[in-house]
């Protein structure tokens, strides 16, 4: 018995000698790092997606608002332009010596350009600063002496610092208010009573549709009697269909002129009245001009927002394929380590 004892002893030395050490499993560890990375990643980008959809939703908030606002203002607006109608026709040859709508030579322009106060909107203030720029250029290329009067921090920033002639800086909130358009308007009508300058020309980015917007321009001061009383306009409304976000426009025909009779007998001159309504009317233009670019900017981010959201949503996929790969992967591979393992034992 001891001999058969001793015997059984060494064959356990021996084979315990040649059989394989287990190793730690190095693998399971490091996927266990990829993974926490992974799912990490794929937390924040989840995050993210909610909160440039909670910004897409606030931008068509505001988006709302000021289509209430500028609902508010249109029938000011349009008695204004009927009674400005009757006037001009009134006075027919009378009208073309009113200061405001006197032509000069051009020897000084000032620009107008309305930006945006904040970013995260896509390329819309950029756009601006091209056109504005390139207007620059022209005008400046001519020989022609350029001041500018920036509406919003961005196009201000830029300019400022590559040291263009900036006269004045407003604001542009988002909420633009009929009080704002008036000190902006009062000092440019103040510019070009006084001879200080003989041109005024309006840079601000013309709303199309949620997905479009182009910047443009036109000519503020002097005021032409023909354009201003066959001026239309349009209405954008925000509306929903299909569970998104879109817009109906509508094509407003200008206000009919209002008839004087010519046995009209008028308290005032009809030159004073104009020269009153005049002001009024390039205040009203302003404020339009305003609310279309917040309008603009609040569309070109609910755009930007929407584009994140789905990006984010891709990226979200794609990490979580890739942590499922990484998971299969790290199965196999221990599957493989067990199954060789069992392999050596045997064998």
């Amino acid at each position: 018995m001891k001999v058969y004892a001793a015997v059984l002893l060494a064959l356990l030395a021996s084979a315990s000698s040649f059989a394989p050490m287990v190793a730690p499993r190095a693998s399971t560890s490091l996927f266990d790092g990829k993974a926490n990375a992974i799912r990490d990643r794929i937390t924040t980008v989840k995050n993210t997606k909610k909160i440039t959809m909670a910004m897409k939703l606030v931008a068509a908030a505001k988006v709302r608002k000021a289509q209430d606002a500028v609902l508010q203002t249109r029938p000011f607006s349009e008695t204004l332009q009927s009674v400005f109608g009757g006037l001009i026709n009134r006075l027919g040859v009378e009208a073309a010596d009113l200061p405001l709508l006197q032509e000069r030579e051009v020897k000084k322009v000032t620009l107008v350009v309305i930006s945006g106060d904040r970013g995260l909107c896509g390329s819309y203030n950029s756009y601006m600063i091209k056109k504005a720029q390139k207007r620059y250029d022209e005008l400046v290329s001519k020989g022609i002496d350029v001041e500018m009067v920036m509406v919003g921090k961005k196009a201000n920033v830029y300019f400022q610092r590559r040291e263009f002639p900036i006269k004045e800086f407003y604001e542009c909130g988002q909420k633009p208010t009929a009080a704002e358009a008036t000190k902006i308007s009062d000092s440019l009508l103040s510019k070009y009573l006084s001879g200080e300058t003989d041109s005024v020309e309006l840079l601000y980015t013309r709303f199309i549709s949620l997905i479009a917007s182009t910047p443009s321009a036109r000519t503020l001061l002097p005021l032409k009697a023909t354009s201003l009383a066959s001026e239309g306009d349009e209405i954008f409304q925000l509306t929903t269909q299909a569970g998104d976000f879109s817009v109906e426009k509508t094509e407003l025909g200008a206000s009919p002129p209002t008839e004087f009779p010519a046995d009209m007998i008028f308290e005032q001159d009809p030159v004073q009245i104009l020269n009153a309504i005049l002001p009024l009317y390039l205040n009203g233009q302003i404020l339009r001009t305003l609310q279309e670019s917040v309008a603009s900017e609040l569309a070109a981010r609910m755009q930007s927002m929407q584009s994140a959201s789905d990006n984010a949503g891709e990226l979200a996929t794609k990490l979580s394929l890739q942590y499922n790969r990484a998971r299969q992967a790290a199965v196999t591979q221990e599957l493989l380590e067990i199954v060789s393992g069992a392999s050596a034992i045997e064998g």
